[in-house]
Formats: structure tokens, sequence, C-alpha cells
């Protein structure tokens, strides 16, 4: 955790593994760090629930060195008995010179770390967290080439982060984003959204809902299919790079999706999350 422990430290938390969460979880000095990138204290300085699992923190990280936009990072909660619990959370922010950051976290039923991000972090409360991680799932800002994106549920996180990259930037690229989701309520960042793709039509944002629709959409529920990608893709003779985010189930769909309509493999970046938010 970092300095600067809350006075109310003894207050108990949630559930990580089988012993309780105290407020906050001193630092692990000495411990082994396997990857070459420093464990760090982040200090949460903003929440916003984004749906009603699903929570946006936002961390002031001290001596943060900066990020790319598709990059994630390790967090890690220790309990007073030393048993410790690290999962990977992707960036949803742009790149900025402030050493703030923002992760969404999605609730698992079943999950060890995510039901106390969600539910019981406060402001102030301090975090450890290990990045940046990642140099091929991402975007840069000097990329010009036209992007698609692919998102599955929670898969959206990283390729929101690209989005803000360009828009803050100043960047022309254009974007397209094909978003997969449950349901209307399920979306992360839908005002947002809304707006980036209203103002000038560079990000244009299509919705694939595979449980419930709108009664305003013009296409049924269901899954990402051949007729969505020629329709709502960039087509394959503009060379574009796509980044596919989500389930390895919709990962794996989507990339054969692609590839069938004559996307080169090699212009295809993905990331999947597997059921504890581990990367593959």
């Amino acid at each position: 955790m970092g300095e600067g422990l809350d006075a109310d430290a003894a207050r108990q938390a949630g559930l990580l593994g089988k012993p309780r969460l105290s407020h906050l979880w001193g630092p692990m000095a000495g411990t082994a760090v396997l990857r070459p990138v420093t464990w760090r204290s982040a200090r949460v300085v903003g929440l916003r629930d984004e749906t009603a699992t699903a929570r946006t923190i936002a961390l002031a990280v001290r001596d943060w060195p900066g990020h790319i936009a598709g990059q994630h990072v390790d967090v890690r909660l220790t309990a007073p008995d030393g048993y410790s619990a690290v999962r990977s959370y992707s960036i949803a922010s742009a790149p900025s010179s402030d050493g703030r950051i923002e992760i969404t976290v999605e609730r698992l039923a079943n999950g060890e770390v995510s039901p106390y991000l969600t539910k019981e972090l406060m402001v102030s409360d301090d975090l450890e967290l290990r990045g940046p991680i990642g140099g091929w799932f991402v975007w840069r800002r000097d990329q010009t080439e036209p992007i698609q994106l692919l998102a599955g549920g929670s898969g959206i996180v990283p390729l929101m982060a690209m989005i803000r990259s360009r828009a803050s930037g100043g960047s022309s690229a254009p974007f397209r984003l094909l978003y997969s989701v449950r349901e209307p309520g399920a979306v992360f960042y839908r005002d947002e959204l809304w707006a980036l793709s209203d103002q000038d039509h560079s990000v244009i944002v299509t919705y694939a809902y595979t449980r419930v629709a709108p009664k305003d959409s013009s296409r049924p529920p269901g899954r990402i299919d051949t007729t969505l990608i020629a329709t709502d893709t960039w087509p394959s003779n503009l060379g574009p790079t796509s980044y596919v985010c989500g389930p390895t189930s919709f990962v794996e769909n989507a990339t054969d999706l692609l590839i069938a309509a004559g996307h080169s493999r090699e212009n295809i970046r993905t990331e999947r999350f597997g059921a504890t938010g581990e990367r593959k």
C-alpha cells in the first residue's frame, strides 16, 4: 500500500479467499517481483458506477511513468496474515501526464477481488499496482490507418482507452467500434460513446445486443455474424488494424469472421479475458 494509512484501517472489508481483508493492506517489502515492473502505491481519487455490476476507479499513482492505450496493470490486495491476490485490469483512460489512470472493474459473482473493488473500496483508500504492462495490444497516436475495434462485454475497457487517446491526442485516424453486449443496461461508457460518435462521426459505434435489444433496434438480439462484419466494420481493402478484446469464445469467433471477410491475420490484434481477469 504505500504511505498514508487511513485512520479507519481496522474497518473490515470484503473476502479475499478465506481471511477477511482489512481496510488497507501493508506493502510487501522484500517480495520478489518476476517482471521488471515496479509495484507502486496508488490512491483512489474517484469512483463511478458504469453499470449495476461495473465500477470505474480513478487512481493517482505515485511515480507513474505513463502508459500507452491498450496496456494494463496488475492490482494486488494483501490481507493482514500475508495472503494476497493479484488481478490484471485494463487501463481505461487515455495517456496523460498527471499521474492518474482509470480502471473499470466488473464484479464477478464468485470473485475474490472484484466484489471488494466494486462494492467496498472508498475514495482515499490505497491500492498496490504494477504496470504499465503490455506492448503489442496497444494503439499509438502516430497510427493513421483505419482502426476497427471489436469488444465483447468488458473487453470494451482497453478499447475505450484507445478511443479516448484518439480524442485527447487530436488524431484523425478513422475509428469504428463494434460492441457486443448482453443488453442496453450492460453497456459501459454509454453517454461518452454517444457523445464521441456524435461529435464528428469519426468514431462510428455499432452495438450488437446478444440477449435483449432496445425496442427501436433494427437488429434482433444475436451474436456478431458475417452480415454484421460486412456492414458495420471497415472493409479489408482499406487495410485497417483490428483490435479484438473479450472472452475467448468471442475473440476466436470475431477473429475468424474478420479473416473470412478478407482481413489479414497480421493486422488483427487480440486480447482475451479469462474468468478471473487473466490475459492470454
